[in-house]
């Protein structure tokens, strides 16, 4: 990885955790906050925070990887923008586990507070719908300009179809008020993304995948 492209990681990852301990303890002080009723382990709340955490932190190393791949601005704009929002997210959520006083890891396969228990294990470190495969990170970092292009838009459209899936479980089932406003958040700023990345692979000759 490019010196250029640590720098840009630090600079993102220091943003986040700004940004998000200032949310966190804002969202404390909030009468509908977490730190009014306190979730349990097995909740839907306590779960979507830690499997969302694990997926956005698949969403950043894709824009990472990208942003060194092209020289074009307008896909570069776009890693920049998502790798930003959900590093933002990640922290906020981590911050509730740790606000909650709850680990960020369980013994229960992801997606269990979905009611997917049953849901077979993810293949090649793809543990939850949307996810990408080991394998086809390092396809994407062997990737060069419009080929890294297309397979990013590819990758993250899939990413967020699996991430708007997981949300919508969030707004469903969780009880805390502004984690419920997040997910929808969530919903609603990757479906416009992810019209977005359909007129950008279009604009190079491809489709999404699925």
């Amino acid at each position: 990885m490019s010196r250029r492209s640590l720098g840009w990681i630090a600079g993102t990852a220091a943003a986040a955790l700004v940004a998000a301990g200032a949310i966190t303890y804002a969202v404390a002080q909030d009468g509908d906050g977490p730190g009014t009723r306190t979730p349990d382990a097995k909740s839907a709340d306590a779960g979507f925070a830690r499997d969302m955490a694990v997926h956005h932190q698949q969403a950043v190393e894709m824009s990472y990887i990208v942003r060194d791949r092209t020289r074009n601005e307008e896909v570069r704009r776009l890693a920049y923008d998502i790798a930003q929002t959900q590093a933002n997210q990640r922290g906020m959520m981590l911050g509730w586990l740790d606000l909650w006083g709850l680990p960020k890891v369980s013994a229960d396969p992801p997606m269990t507070w979905m009611g997917m228990r049953g849901m077979p294990p993810g293949e090649d470190g793809a543990l939850m719908p949307g996810m990408a495969t080991n394998s086809e990170l390092k396809k994407l970092q062997s990737l060069d300009g419009k080929q890294a292009e297309v397979f990013y838009l590819q990758l993250m459209t899939e990413h967020h179809k699996g991430g708007i899936h997981m949300a919508e479980g969030c707004v469903d089932k969780c009880a805390v008020g502004v984690e419920k406003r997040l997910a929808q958040g969530m919903v609603d700023a990757q479906q416009s993304e992810i019209e977005l990345m359909a007129g950008m692979l279009k604009e190079r000759g491809a489709r999404p995948r699925s």
